[in-house]
């Protein structure tokens, strides 16, 4: 099937700033653009007629370097595009800042477990017809200032838009915005429907905004509102007014910013958020607004571990097309799944030696913690006592953690954490192994979910909109420990597959550490292996990306 043929069958247009599939395409940033990828995996398995649009990011998001004290360099990832995409021969122009920018497109067939294809476009503004600042334009992502993010969402909604219908797809019914970067897309749709121009006639009469409204579906990710784009209205006009009409950006305005979030609200039909307390808590900051839920997933093929596949493979044969089987979990042996994990666990534990020097044993009860380093995940909170760390190690059970994650390059607050967990390997060397490793990446991810025995989440409720790498780690029969926040408020079966931190402090991490989590994996090995099960047939069989997609097919694209 050539490329050609597909463009006219999709009828779901998905925008995203970041979409992370293959750790050799780094134009993902963390949780957003992994599950980006994961939606459109389960799309392609699931044979869902969509078409994606993104940045081509050709810098990706950054190579991070750490030092002995733990200090980040961010470099570029450079990465080949001309290997992994093809190109497109179509080109659209839009006007930043009164300049003709020309955007060209890439395109990576994305290929389900049956032959269906899901096209990636990516945005390219790295054209010798454009001027050297449009040229950089989508070279990083979220790289440069304010005006250039704005540039950068431009390119995103009003080229990603324009593209789609100079390539063809014209059978498009919905318009899913991943967050609210896509949203000037809108603005561009809401100007080709001007239906008057007198200034008489109210601006819901000019435009129609009503069969706009039918278009879009919008999935919000951040429950703090600080955390939503919002621009101020000249810097905006300045970039954007010769692609859209301006009094659509007045119209829209809030507390006299653009903001890109409820530009999005205003003007669809349905939105979302990525768990139900995550819903709860948007209905709350977005009161005039009906916000349903969609709990995110996971793509279970690309989560599990090669080792536990082969488990699955044996013992639940169609978990790859219906990941709902893993609730079936409890008919594998136990020594079967043990071996699995044993052998996922040896190959992290390779893997920490050879790259962080560091003498980890697969035979010591190891945590993983991974995200994004900034303040409200707490990446320290379970350091904050380590004398009751270096007890709990000699008098209950040797333990040893690894963790991972980037501060973003702004986030001084969340680089000197990382220099907080250096200093404290050093303090406890000896006792309790700790290892940061550097660079954190998709393949990273893969073997810190399936290798470890905990799986360790501590950010401040409300913060987590959801939080997917506890059902990676579900996946492969990591069971989670975590405050109750995003997911877990739905996963936590307490004691059957994983445990809740429920002070603000960390009381209750060492309490449960230390009376009940070491002294089970240690000494009650079957009731450990139990619990691995339920991780598998509670979690995984529910919060993976193929049920999520049914649940937007359902709820949001065909209705």
């Amino acid at each position: 099937m050539t490329y050609s043929i597909w463009r006219k069958d999709r009828k779901i247009a998905y925008f995203s700033m970041e979409i992370g599939f293959d750790a050799r395409i780094p134009n993902y940033a963390g949780g957003l653009g992994i599950l980006a990828g994961d939606t459109l995996k389960s799309c392609a398995d699931l044979r869902v007629p969509i078409v994606a649009v993104t940045l081509l990011s050709e810098q990706g998001f950054f190579r991070q370097e750490l030092d002995e004290n733990g200090n980040q360099t961010e470099h570029p990832e450079v990465w080949p595009k001309e290997e992994l995409l093809e190109p497109l021969d179509e080109k659209v122009v839009v006007s930043i800042s009164g300049r003709d920018v020309v955007v060209r497109g890439w395109v990576h067939r994305l290929e389900g477990c049956t032959g269906f294809e899901v096209p990636i476009i990516y945005l390219d503004t790295d054209l010798p017809t454009n001027s050297e600042e449009d040229r950089k334009i989508t070279n990083q992502l979220y790289g440069g200032d304010k005006a250039h993010r704005i540039a950068q969402e431009v390119i995103l909604g009003v080229a990603g838009y324009e593209m789609l219908e100079v390539l063809g797809y014209t059978g498009i019914e919905k318009y899913h915005l991943n967050e609210g970067h896509g949203s000037f897309m809108i603005l561009e749709m809401l100007s080709d429907t001007k239906i008057h121009s007198h200034k008489d006639v109210p601006i819901e009469q000019r435009y129609d905004f009503a069969s706009v409204r039918k278009k879009v579906v919008f999935t919000t990710h951040t429950p703090v509102e600080a955390g939503h784009d919002h621009f101020d209205p000249q810097l905006v006009k300045s970039i954007i007014s010769h692609s859209v009409e301006q009094e659509l950006i007045d119209y829209l305005l809030y507390d006299g910013q653009v903001n890109m979030t409820h530009i999005a609200l205003n003007t669809c039909d349905y939105v979302n958020g990525v768990a139900k307390k995550h819903a709860e808590i948007s209905r709350k900051m977005f009161p005039r607004h009906a916000i349903s839920a969609i709990t995110n997933g996971v793509h279970s093929k690309t989560w599990v571990s090669p080792h536990l596949a082969k488990v699955y493979d044996k013992h639940i044969s169609d978990w790859v097309k219906d990941p709902s089987s893993f609730r079936f979990a409890e008919i594998i042996p136990d020594g079967e799944l043990w071996e699995g994990h044993m052998e996922a666990k040896r190959t992290l534990v390779d893997f920490v030696n050879r790259t962080c020097n560091a003498d980890f044993s697969p035979d010591v009860f190891t945590l993983g913690f991974a995200r994004r380093v900034t303040p409200y995940k707490r990446i320290t909170l379970m350091f904050s006592d380590l004398d009751r760390l270096r007890s709990i190690s000699k008098d209950i059970g040797k333990f040893q953690i690894v963790l991972a994650g980037k501060a973003h390059p702004n986030d001084d607050a969340g680089k000197d954490l990382i220099r907080q967990v250096f200093q404290i390997k050093k303090e406890l060397a000896g006792v309790v192994d700790v290892v940061f490793i550097p660079n954190y990446n998709i393949d990273i991810a893969k073997m810190l979910v399936s290798g470890v025995d905990l799986w360790v989440n501590t950010p401040q409720p409300p913060m987590e909109a959801s939080g997917t790498s506890g059902m990676k780690a579900a996946h492969n029969g990591v069971p989670q420990f975590s405050t109750l926040d995003g997911w877990w408020i739905e996963g936590c079966l307490e004691g059957m597959t994983g445990w809740s931190i429920t002070s603000e402090d960390a009381t209750d991490f060492y309490a449960k550490l230390e009376e009940n989590i070491i002294p089970t994996f240690y000494n009650d090995r079957p009731a450990w292996i139990k619990i691995m099960k339920n991780s598998i047939a509670f979690n995984a069989s529910q919060f993976n990306t193929h049920r999520m997609i049914k649940d937007y097919v359902i709820h949001a694209y065909f209705i």
